[in-house]
Formats: C-alpha cells, structure tokens, sequence
C-alpha cells in the first residue's frame, strides 16, 4: 500500500507542480499588479458596492477593493476557489479509471495487494496532493503581501485556505466516486462539476428563493468575502460537505471492490 500511495504520488507530482504554480503564480500576479492600481481601484470601488446583485455575487457590497484585503479576498479568491476546484476535479476524476483506460489495471491487480488497500492508497494520494496544493498557495499568496509590504491578516487568511481545502477534497471525493464508477476518465465531467458548483454559489448569492439552499455547494462554507469581512460561517455547509465527501469516498471502496474491471 505504502509503494502505490509513494508510486501515485511521483507519477502525478509534475501535475500538482503545474496546476499550484499556475494557480499560487496567477494569485501573486493579481497581489502584486495591485500597488500599480491602488490609485485607480479607490475612485472604482464605491461605484463596484453599489451594482446590486453583481456585488452580492462577487463580495464587493462587503468588502472594498480599495483595501488589499478586500482585493484578495474578491479577486483572488475567484481565481483560486475555480482552479483549486478544478485540480481537484481532475485529479478525482482520473485516479481509478485510469487503470482500466489505460490498461495498467492488469499489472497492478495482480499483485497480492485487496482493491480496497489500492483504493486507500489512490484517496490518501488525493488528500496529500491537496495538502501540497494549498501549502504552495498559500505560501505564494503570503510572499505577494511581504513583498508590498502589508500586514497578512493572518486569522482569515489561515481560515479561508483552510476552507479551501474542505472544498477541494468534497470536489475530488465526488470525483473520486464517478472515477469508480466508470472505465474511463471523464474529465468533462469532473471539470463541469467543479464549474457547476460555482455558478450555483453565485446564483444563490443572487436569488432570494435559492439562498436557503446555498449550504448544499461547497463553495458556500469557502467563499473569500464571507471569511475575511468576519461572516458567520456556514456550518451547515461544512457539515453537509463533510458527510457527502465521507459517504462518497466509503462508495467508492464498497463499489470499486465488487466492480468487474475491464481488460
């Protein structure tokens, strides 16, 4: 078990490598262009706080983008809840069905080793590449506030990549389970997946009658305008996506185990 979690691990670290450092590198961008548009976002967010549910959707009727604080958390906070959510995707998606799409299943099941010990290697695999993801992130967005010199606000920021990370494992447990089900990787699906649960964020932030609803996506407990303008967090959003991730993932084990693999 020990060798497949090391052996997944080196074969995925080049992809973990690109999508933290493409994700952590486009959010330090975005901190850094900041200071040459301080002058700039002052005379433009009075007027981004009173756009009605365009502000509602994106934070801005909260937080201002004059300050740093209120820029990360409604632009970087865009850019790494989607790319998190789609690494994540992504690699749920592929981590089982890969055996069978690519025919490697037949090597690999033939050694003395139950499904269901392959199965938890692959998942603890997931859940230590998030780790990794979020530890780049973060420490790239924190090298952006140290290089213009702003105070990080260590207590939300702490808060909001941690919910980040309670984010991204639900996405991947939900693609973990379409990847036992299935004998090739559904990459669309796994990638739609994540961009569905955005939208529906967004448009319950919009829609009065789909609020009360909000806490089935996993954005709701993760979104960066709640957590650094000091909301209360939506504990039933957590509780909710911790459930759905730990009755997907147990799917996965009973399901992919009793499943008649392709040769």
């Amino acid at each position: 078990m020990k060798k497949i979690f090391l052996k997944e691990l080196k074969m995925n670290l080049k992809t973990l490598l690109i999508w933290s450092l493409s994700v952590g590198g486009m959010g330090l961008a975005c901190i850094l262009l900041y200071s040459s548009m301080e002058g700039e976002m002052k005379d433009m967010a009075d007027a981004f706080s009173h756009m009605g549910s365009f502000s509602d959707a994106f934070g801005m009727s909260t937080l201002s983008i004059a300050t740093l604080k209120g820029y990360f958390a409604t632009e970087v906070g865009a850019v790494h809840g989607l790319g998190g959510s789609m690494f994540a995707a992504l690699i749920g998606a592929g981590m089982l069905s890969k055996e069978e799409e690519l025919h490697t299943g037949e090597f690999l099941y033939s050694f003395p080793v139950s499904r269901k010990k392959i199965v938890a290697a692959k998942a603890l695999c997931i859940f230590a590449m998030l780790i990794m993801f979020t530890l780049i992130c973060a420490g790239l967005y924190a090298s952006g506030f140290a290089a213009l010199g702003e105070d990080l606000p260590v207590k939300e920021f702490m808060k909001y990549m941690g919910m980040q990370f309670l984010l991204d494992t639900e996405i991947a447990g939900i693609c973990f389970a379409i990847s036992s089900l299935s004998s090739k990787t559904k990459t669309g699906l796994a990638l739609g997946t994540a961009l569905m649960c955005y939208a529906y964020d967004i448009i319950g932030r919009v829609v009065p009658d789909v609020k009360d609803y909000l806490f089935i996506g996993p954005f709701s407990y993760s979104n960066a305008s709640d957590i650094f303008s000091g909301a209360d967090t939506e504990i039933k959003g957590i509780v909710f996506g911790t459930a759905l991730t730990v009755l997907l993932v147990v799917f996965s084990f009973v399901y992919y185990d009793k499943r008649d693999l392709a040769s």
